[in-house]
Formats: C-alpha cells, structure tokens, sequence
C-alpha cells in the first residue's frame, strides 16, 4: 500500500487497517532472527537453493509490514486519529 492509497482511506478504514497490521515485535523478532537463522545454516551446510530464499523473502515481508504500520500511524496522527 503506497502513502497516496493510504491517503485515499477513510478514517474508519484507516482505523480498521491499523489494528489489522498492528506489529508485535517480540514476535516478529523471533522469527525474523528464526529466518535468518535458517539462511545462514543453509549457508554453511552449502545447500544454497530455492529454500533458502523462502526464508529471505519471509524476512522482506516481515520488515515491510513494519514500514507500513509507520505510514499508517504518520496518516493517523496527520487526521488526528490515533
């Protein structure tokens, strides 16, 4: 989701897009650091393949759901929402 889409949101919308990406970050630590894990053992075993981008492409996931969490709660505090 691009800042102009978040932006087009309603304030109730924006409301329920927040509460749905809202991130926990002792969660989503352990598994990052888990992921990570997995890639550098894949790296010394030297089993480079298609399953060890799985795990880095988890990992982008991870930290791009904590970038749009931040231009959400930017939005909200622009509308004064939040």
């Amino acid at each position: 989701m691009s800042q102009k889409e978040i932006s087009q949101l309603s304030d109730a919308e924006l409301l329920e897009e927040a509460k749905k990406i809202k991130p926990s970050p002792m969660i989503d630590a352990f598994f990052i650091g888990f992921l990570i894990g997995i890639v550098i053992f894949s790296a010394a075993a030297s089993t480079w393949g298609f399953f060890t981008l799985i795990p880095l492409f988890l990992v982008y996931v991870f930290l791009k759901k904590s970038k749009r969490y931040e231009a959400l709660k930017k939005e909200l505090a622009e509308r004064k929402l939040q």
